[in-house]
């Protein structure tokens, strides 16, 4: 049975002075997107990706997501998805988070970056909570993009809506632990 507990002030140095990575056997990277003005919501996931969150150095957190793996669970969607339309996964096969600065606070993890999707990027604020499970932490991270600003604009009428929301959820793992991959 794990525990779960809040990073105590004593708990942050060795969070801070440790470099962690995603476990993406425990973790999910997921999307929404509000379509048909709103009205519906297209959910999808991404089944590769990879992370790290260290605190010591530049980037403080990085974030890179092989874009083709995008799932939403119907496959003409996800085709045209990772067409020039949207992602142009044959020219630009990774979507990438860079975090500028991130600060922690008890378990709150504020963040600002960059998300580089499609050879394009806008600037991303996001939230996470993280807590100490045993010798692991718990990711749990929401940010929100602007498609317009990243160059998908495609859709009759304004039926995609903005934004669009980034999730990150799962385990973060001391980066020495077990070596980086799905």
């Amino acid at each position: 049975m794990s525990t779960t507990t809040t990073p105590q002030a004593t708990d942050l140095q060795n969070i801070e002075s440790t470099r962690w990575r995603i476990d993406p056997a425990r973790s999910s990277v997921e999307f929404r997107t509000p379509t048909f003005w709103g009205l519906l919501t297209v959910r999808g996931h991404f089944e590769r990706y990879d992370g790290t969150l260290d605190l010591q150095q530049d980037p403080q957190i990085d974030l890179t997501i092989e874009a083709a793996s995008l799932n939403t669970n119907n496959k003409m969607r996800d085709k045209h998805l990772r067409s020039p339309d949207f992602f142009d996964v044959a020219n630009q096969p990774q979507v990438r988070f860079v975090s500028d600065r991130a600060t922690l606070d008890g378990e709150r993890l504020t963040v600002s970056g960059r998300l580089y999707v499609a050879g394009t990027s806008t600037p991303v604020d996001l939230d996470a909570r993280l807590r100490r499970v045993e010798d692991e932490l718990e990711v749990d991270a929401t940010a929100y993009a602007n498609h317009l600003q990243l160059g998908m604009s495609h859709g009759a009428l304004g039926m995609i809506r903005t934004p669009s929301e980034l999730i990150v959820r799962g385990r973060l793992v001391r980066a020495a632990d077990e070596p980086i991959g799905a």
